[in-house]
């Protein structure tokens, strides 16, 4: 709407409604950050996927302000600073958060654990690759390279940017040959991974973690649990953790309310 031509009075409107995405994303981000702060972090591949999304939300979000701008948006519009922009938050976090799910679920899916050693691998490969993606497409779209063009060496203004694209290209290329790890690292563990020996491996509280390792279709034989207390009992009555199905005591008070 920026760049359609109408009143600049009128694209007031829209700078606010779009920076008022800010304010629930900003929450989101302190919710998480006050989480680690007081948690007691495991730093394995599942945890390091979740940490890793959170630094590529609050990255690629932060570059969204900018964007948000109408007279800002003039110069950016159109340019490598907008497919940094999107892909960091909506491409690159997105698949850390499914990365970080499959790490944290796949015990409970086959009853095995993936190697932690290929996780990290994997996850230091495509955290630093990422970044060193669409860090340089920022600097690209301020200084005005256009997006959706075959080539720039034609163009006189553009051609002394033709290194930092081939720099990117080659970053891109070790983070897809990445991926391949976890691919290997997935069907690998399916049968030769290390094996559960309980339900709750991760002593995690919520629901799932009580099912059966190899659980029927109905999930829970014979009742199904209820859950009688908020997920986060961590550290509590001198237990690591304390399952939401255990019922609140007389006088508890249940943490979530």
């Amino acid at each position: 709407m920026f760049m359609s031509g109408v009143n600049p009075f009128i694209s007031n409107f829209f700078v606010i409604f779009t920076l008022i995405i800010a304010v629930p994303s900003a929450v989101k981000v302190f919710n998480w950050i006050a989480t680690l702060y007081g948690g007691n972090v495991r730093f394995n591949a599942a945890n390091l996927f979740a940490i890793g999304f959170v630094s590529m939300f609050i990255s690629g979000g932060l570059t969204g302000i900018f964007l948000g701008n109408s007279a800002i948006d003039i110069q950016l519009h159109d340019t490598y600073f907008v497919v940094a922009h999107f892909h960091i938050v909506m491409g690159v976090a997105a698949f850390f958060g499914m990365f970080a799910g499959v790490y944290h679920w796949f015990p409970k899916m086959f009853g095995r654990f993936m190697n932690e050693t290929m996780g990290k691998i994997h996850f230091w490969l495509t955290m630093i690759g990422a970044y060193a993606i669409f860090w340089p497409m920022h600097y690209l779209g301020m200084a005005g390279v256009p997006r959706r063009y075959y080539r720039f060496d034609v163009f006189e203004t553009f051609r002394h940017f033709t290194e930092i694209n081939k720099f990117i290209t080659i970053a891109a290329m070790v983070v897809f040959a990445a991926q391949l790890l976890l691919l290997i690292n997935f069907f690998y563990s399916i049968w030769k991974g290390k094996k559960v020996t309980t339900k709750n491996p991760w002593g995690a509280s919520t629901l799932e973690w009580t099912t059966p390792i190899h659980a029927d279709h109905g999930n829970w034989p014979g009742k199904i649990p209820a859950v009688q207390r908020w997920p986060y009992d961590y550290g509590k009555d001198g237990k690591e953790f304390i399952p939401q199905i255990e019922p609140l005591k007389e006088g508890e008070h249940d943490g979530g309310h």
